[in-house]
């Protein structure tokens, strides 16, 4: 096994320095996409998984220096780690999508065109989850001088170094190769859109409370296998030609057995401060904290049944009402995406592979094909989560309006305190 180190510096390297031993020319033949998959699988792979410390990086620099230093900008738990394999999955993916335009469009010989691919992959993930890391965590950041700078221009930071790439791509285009060249360029463009927007989505679901992250990927996972199951012992009737295995009895099983699922792990989860309070930093604490009192979502509540069933119910001697949490309601609405929709990224991926004429997007996995055949439709669940939370449920947070307060300077503070004491004594709420 590598050391770690080595790895890292592997990773760092510019691809067309690390492939230049088995590239060809543009004028001679070029390798398949079986030769990208399996004769250089260590090292795409390798060089991959190399380039996480850059965010990781950007994650752990800031130390901060309540508790003895100890608490970094993520705590040390699910969210961090999370967050981390967020990004591993997400870089090979990238790998593996961005392979089979090699592939396709035969430019492998083009001087520093992998380089390119991979420097708007970092580019990307230095804006999104900057974004994300700005929004949730710049009171710690503006606490370190060296980070002011990075979240007053993140932006416009970001905005320079996607220029770069953009006149890196002129200065690259070769006469021959423009028609090929512009296809890969926009093939890269719509793989970020496709992976670094979802996993971006992954993470600010993750921001929201465990229980955004768990139960929506349980639900993908608890489909997949009953919709085999179900299949597998019932099924006769085919789905969709893209994929002639997918049956209806397995489609409809598995739908029904992710509504029950989803329901009972819903109610499990909502009874834990741990799952359903999101991450925030506590100005009292001087930390990143998961404690808080849980949302209306995530409280006991009586709701009453329609009334045919209320009838239905009192004919059989039971109340009239139902004591759950509101998220299990909400869960619903989840559960029926994840198996009504959701199998439809499978689907998308099946009609992708079928036009390029390939089995699996890589082969990393023994038996089932690379990451992204098993993570097709958590992106598709992952952006419909983010859009409900948005839609449905994300209100004025108090916490998040405070953190927005103390990024101002002391006078603009002052300035708020005067308006919002004026306002609330007009109001008769203060004496």
């Amino acid at each position: 096994m590598l050391p770690r180190s080595l790895g890292w510096i592997l990773g760092a390297l510019p691809d067309d320095i690390r492939y230049a031993t088995w590239r060809a020319n543009p004028t001679e033949e070029n390798p398949t996409i079986g030769d990208v998959t399996n004769q250089r699988r260590g090292l795409l792979y390798l060089g991959g998984v190399g380039r996480i410390p850059v965010m990781g990086a950007f994650i752990h620099s800031a130390q901060g220096n309540c508790r003895g230093g100890r608490s970094s900008i993520i705590p040390v738990h699910p969210c961090r780690l999370l967050s981390q394999w967020t990004l591993v999955v997400q870089v090979k993916c990238f790998q593996e999508i961005i392979s089979i335009g090699y592939a396709v469009y035969r430019i492998h010989g083009l001087p520093w065109f992998r380089s390119l691919s991979w420097y708007f992959l970092i580019t990307s993930n230095y804006f999104l989850h900057g974004e994300a890391i700005v929004d949730y965590f710049g009171v710690l950041l503006n606490r370190a001088d060296f980070l002011r700078p990075l979240v007053t221009y993140h932006r416009f930071i970001s905005f320079s170094l996607y220029i770069i790439g953009f006149v890196w791509f002129v200065l690259s285009l070769v006469k021959k190769y423009y028609m090929k060249q512009f296809s890969l360029f926009a093939w890269t463009h719509v793989t970020l859109l496709i992976v670094v927007t979802q996993s971006y989505f992954i993470m600010q679901n993750l921001f929201e409370g465990l229980i955004w992250f768990i139960v929506p990927v349980s639900m993908i996972i608890c489909n997949d296998v009953m919709a085999y199951m179900f299949g597998f012992f019932f099924g006769k009737t085919p789905l969709i030609k893209l994929s002639p295995k997918k049956t209806w009895e397995g489609f409809i099983g598995g739908w029904i057995s992710t509504v029950i699922f989803g329901a009972m792990m819903s109610h499990f989860l909502c009874q834990f401060n741990y799952f359903v309070c999101p991450l925030a930093y506590s100005e009292r604490l001087q930390k990143m904290t998961m404690d808080c009192t849980p949302s209306h979502l995530f409280q006991l509540t009586d709701f009453s049944l329609p009334g045919p069933l209320q009838t239905f119910a009192s004919l059989l001697g039971i109340p009239g009402k139902v004591t759950i949490y509101p998220f299990v309601l909400h869960s619903l609405s989840l559960s029926m995406f994840s198996s009504i929709i959701g199998p439809f990224g499978g689907f998308f991926a099946s009609g992708f592979k079928r036009a390029f004429k390939i089995k699996d997007f890589g082969d990393i996995i023994p038996g089932h094909g690379g990451i992204m055949d098993r993570f097709d439709c958590q992106f598709l669940m992952a952006t419909f989560v983010n859009v409900y939370i948005s839609s449905f449920i994300r209100a004025p947070n108090p916490q998040k309006l405070l953190q927005q307060v103390l990024m101002l300077k002391t006078d603009q503070q002052l300035r708020i305190f005067q308006s919002l004491k004026d306002h609330l004594l007009s109001k008769g709420e203060l004496q």
